[in-house]
């Protein structure tokens, strides 16, 4: 089999450590995702940086910050999301053309220069350029890192491998978080080191992604599309094996691939984001709805609540009484436990499905949202009446409800939309459809950026309960439009979204329809456990085949 021309970790390991390997490169650019996301909370919160962007200044009394210009202040912070919005698009269209590596090196090149032009700003309008920029960069890895790690992973625990690498994406959070409160004592908090250092601190990770990436598989399905027939194999034996139990395995696969692929250039003929935005050419595989369900579903991933939360939580729990410095710390608690929570998706997203980890998801998440407002309320009105016992009890109650709405959050919501775009989407365009929901996370993290402190303001608490009423109606939207992607192949997806309705329910009976008639379209399924055919022995069915 053929083998690239430079050494690769493909040549030495093989099977679940050639995938952990492969998911710990991608980890990296998740760690630095989750991180960036992180950074700008304790940023905005430093002397130096408010004064050189002037924005505001710091109450000499209560050492809070107060924002004179907080149209500036958000627009900074904001700035970024229009970045990832067009960095998301070239990603997609560079991972299509040139192959998943190179855009991840792409993103990473990209992501440093940001990074380093943000760290040396000397004013407003440099940062604002610095952030688009490392914005852009960022867009590109994330709308081909989860591509990769899905291409390569097998059906049946794509959704573990993904959740493991959103744990580090929390956990990038967490360092942020806990790096900025720390320098925050350094000279007091008024050094430029408090909010420069941070952002320079990103770069480390991005320099280990730009350096290793390049001596990784790149993924077999670009490679069948690309017609590298023989890389593609290759890849696929060290990746699935190819003796004992694991004989045939990667050919069948292989074959599967071919397949899809051929059927996939015969009916769509057409592939840029226009034509897959309005399903222009895409006949029976229906690109379109797939693109507006991945869009939107980014877009309510932020209005369940985390976008508020993970910005925001300070703000939450001075609403509960906290004072200002109780309140940092105790939203950094909240974000350990959000990190940890993260690892509860990894034991049950391939068990019980994307569908039902969002059910139970958006309850636990309104049911919190509504509570965590109601006690700040009580507590608010208690503190006004004097009696400062309720009002502690209150504000502790309302800072439990926000814990569990993140870790419920980390362990439901925080994963599937960023799992499902990159499994739904035919392999013609799977790089370009990620791309699509990446617009989608950009649109709602932005908008809710601009809109959070607006609503904070202007009606407090009850920013709350609108992000409770959020989940609420979340749920009739993925009840009937979301077709269940668990323990479906990558092949098995054109499929499932063969029906001329949106409708899951015709989905799905369609997509029974559809195996029944073309048994032999697709059979990487029948390795695992596939929500339509039981497992029926690869082994055995091949050599009764005469394979």
């Amino acid at each position: 089999m053929a083998r690239g021309k430079r050494w690769n970790v493909a040549d030495v390991l093989e099977k679940k450590q050639l995938l952990i390997a492969v998911n710990c490169i991608a980890a990296l650019s998740i760690f630095f995702f989750g991180y960036d996301q992180g950074m700008m909370g304790g940023v905005n919160n430093a002397e130096d940086y408010i004064k050189l962007m002037g924005f505001g200044y710091i109450d000499p009394v209560t050492k809070d910050p107060v924002v004179t210009d907080s149209l500036l202040q958000g627009g900074i912070v904001s700035v970024y999301y229009l970045g990832t919005l067009f960095g998301c698009l070239l990603g997609g269209w560079v991972g299509d053309k040139v192959g998943r590596i190179k855009t991840i090196a792409l993103g990473a090149a990209w992501a440093i220069l940001g990074a380093s032009l943000q760290c040396s700003a000397q004013n407003a309008n440099w940062m604002i350029c610095a952030r688009a920029l490392n914005g852009i960069g960022t867009g590109i890895l994330n709308a081909i890192v989860p591509v990769w790690a899905t291409e390569t992973a097998e059906h049946t625990s794509r959704g573990k491998f993904v959740a493991i690498e959103f744990t580090l994406n929390i956990f990038g959070v967490v360092v942020a978080y806990w790096l900025e409160f720390g320098l925050s004592y350094v000279d007091g908090g008024r050094s430029a080191i408090r909010w420069r250092f941070p952002i320079a601190f990103q770069i480390i990770p991005l320099l280990f992604l730009l350096g290793a990436v390049w001596y990784f598989p790149e993924s077999p399905r670009w490679l069948v599309k690309v017609g590298r027939d023989d890389e593609a194999r290759y890849i696929l034996e060290r990746l699935r094996g190819k003796t004992g139990d694991d004989e045939g395995k990667a050919e069948a696969e292989f074959q599967d691939i071919k397949a899809v692929a051929e059927l996939e250039k015969k009916t769509a003929n057409r592939s840029s984001y226009y034509a897959m935005l309005f399903g222009i050419g895409s006949g029976k595989l229906h690109t379109g709805r797939r693109v507006q369900l991945v869009i939107w579903l980014q877009i309510i991933q932020e209005w369940v609540g985390i976008a508020g939360v993970t910005v925001y939580a300070p703000t939450i729990f001075r609403i509960a009484g906290f004072d200002s410095n109780k309140s940092q710390w105790i939203s950094g608690l909240n974000n350990i436990f959000y990190m940890f929570a993260t690892l509860i998706c990894v034991f049950t997203l391939d068990r019980i499905g994307r569908r039902w980890t969002l059910y139970w998801g958006a309850i636990g998440q309104g049911i919190a949202m509504f509570l965590a407002g109601g006690m700040s309320r009580l507590g608010i009105d208690a503190r006004a009446a004097g009696n400062i016992d309720s009002a502690n009890s209150y504000g502790a109650a309302a800072a439990s409800f926000v814990f569990i709405f993140t870790s419920v959050f980390g362990a439901t919501w925080l994963t599937v939309p960023w799992l499902y775009p990159a499994e739904i989407f035919p392999l013609e365009v799977r790089a370009k459809g990620n791309a699509w929901g990446v617009v989608g996370w950009s649109i709602g993290n932005g908008w809710l950026t601009l809109l959070c402190p607006v609503m904070f303001n202007a009606i407090g608490e009850k920013t709350l309960y609108i992000f409770g009423a959020s989940n609420i109606l979340a749920l009739p939207m993925v009840w009937a439009l979301y077709p269940e992607s668990n323990q479906r192949t990558l092949e098995e997806m054109d499929l499932l979204f063969a029906a001329d309705t949106p409708w899951v329910w015709d989905a799905e009976k369609n997509f029974a329809l559809l195996k029944e008639q073309n048994p032999g379209l697709v059979n990487t399924a029948r390795r695992g456990n596939s929500v339509v055919d039981p497992e029926t022995g690869l082994r055995r069915s091949m050599r009764e085949s005469g394979a």
